[in-house]
């Protein structure tokens, strides 16, 4: 493919889809990035109402008045993103669909770069499921979907572990017996993309040097810390799956394999409901007694709710430590960034996590991290050694990029197929 290519960008979850078209540019025409034209989500899938938008790059309305749509299982929602996609509807004249990426957790102990899926690569996917059953089987679901419904063009899977791969062994490894070590049982870290696209932001924003030590905090419903240096990653805080780490939203992040043990016993040996609950009933919500959004348990500990306050107290905690570890293992740091729903629109939580890190010379700028913006920022004060950023995570972005480039190096009229 030497021309523009139209991708279509596929971020589902368990009880959501996120899509995306993107327009590649050309090489020669001085749009080498892709850029946005259209995007949308399906909320709530397998619930009583599912929401639908659709909008386009300048925010104007696409889906026809459909808020409230029918979509009770993942193939039903793709249907509604493949008639918009396909120009129906508000968005007639939409270009053709010439490839389609998606967005992968986990991609198990065979593979270990974003690829173009075969059948092959759809059976280690299979594989894969041992290691995040929570989350492959949805995507592999939609992938299956989306490829009966576009047989003509290319589909891509990008993981969200391929930028952890430049970890060193020593940050991978387990202390486990090798026989399971040999099985593909280490620690892969997530959040990838995210930190990818920063990194890529950074390398090509003008006005402060690019950092050659920093600290990557994602911090959403799902939450990591990365060590970067020279644009690689060397550690990060989750580990085998999404669940460790830092404390989350509804997962609890690190715990004692005997404090599992003990829950495994109390609930009867039953791992499914165990699994369940170290997902979607631990962290913050475990700890405040309230729904998954931070805003809403900030306000309610603003207001004296005890509960509120220390959940928000351990998640703080616990991503500070984080921080000041890496900053130990780098021997130092030029730059924490911050991303994410929480990382880039809670300036408290911003302030109580390098609150105390002074010592290492970082300072922030309190009316700079107070004020909103949606690009690229500098909320560290004018004597802070370490630039204190937020960026915006950009996974959709980066996962049109790794398309790109792929297609571009598939002969034109080329496709592999899955069977």
């Amino acid at each position: 493919m030497g021309g523009a290519v139209h991708i279509l960008v596929i971020n589902s979850g368990s009880s959501s889809i996120k899509f995306s078209l993107f327009d590649s540019g050309t090489p020669d025409s001085g749009m080498g990035e892709p850029r946005s034209l259209f995007e949308g989500e399906v909320t709530g899938i397998g619930g009583a109402k599912a929401e639908f938008k659709f909008r386009d790059a300048n925010g104007r309305d696409l889906s026809g008045g459909r808020k409230e749509v029918k979509a009770e299982t993942s193939i039903e929602a793709i249907g509604l993103v493949v008639e918009a996609v396909s120009g129906q509807g508000l968005a007639k004249g939409l270009p053709r669909v010439e490839a389609v990426g998606y967005r992968v957790v986990h991609p198990g102990a065979k593979l270990d770069r974003h690829q173009q899926i075969t059948s092959a690569v759809m059976r280690d996917l299979e594989e894969a499921v041992v290691f995040a059953p929570l989350h492959d089987p949805a995507v592999i679901e939609v992938i299956k979907e989306m490829m009966e419904r576009f047989p003509d063009v290319a589909h891509y899977a990008c993981f969200d572990t391929v930028f952890h791969e430049t970890m060193p062994e020593a940050a991978t490894t387990y202390a486990i017996p090798a026989e399971y070590r040999e099985r593909g049982v280490r620690r892969y870290g997530f959040h990838g993309l995210s930190c990818e696209s920063i990194v890529r932001q950074l390398r090509a924003e003008v006005g402060f040097p690019f950092p050659k030590r920093m600290v990557i905090a994602h911090l959403g419903s799902g939450c990591s810390v990365t060590a970067v240096v020279d644009g690689r990653s060397v550690d990060t805080t989750m580990g085998l799956t999404p669940t460790g780490g830092v404390v989350m939203g509804t997962r609890p992040g690190d715990l004692d394999p005997g404090l599992v043990l003990y829950l495994l016993r109390q609930m009867e040996r039953k791992v499914t409901a165990l699994e369940k609950m170290l997902n979607h009933d631990a962290g913050m919500v475990a700890l405040s007694g309230m729904p998954n959004d931070m805003k809403a348990v900030r306000e309610a500990a603003a207001q004296g709710d005890v509960r509120a306050k220390l959940a928000v107290e351990i998640f703080t905690r616990s991503v500070k430590k984080a921080v000041g570890g890496f900053v130990a293992l780098m021997g130092g740091v030029d730059a924490v960034v911050f991303a994410g729903g929480i990382g880039e629109h809670d300036a408290r939580s911003r302030a109580e996590i390098l609150s105390g890190l002074e010592s290492f010379g970082i300072s922030v700028n309190s009316m700079l991290n107070e004020a909103g913006g949606d690009a690229i920022r500098r909320v560290s004060a004018s004597d802070s050694v370490p630039m204190v950023l937020v960026v915006p995570a950009k996974e959709d972005w980066m996962i049109a990029v790794h398309v790109d480039r792929m297609a571009r190096s598939v002969p034109a009229g080329v496709v592999e197929t899955s069977g």
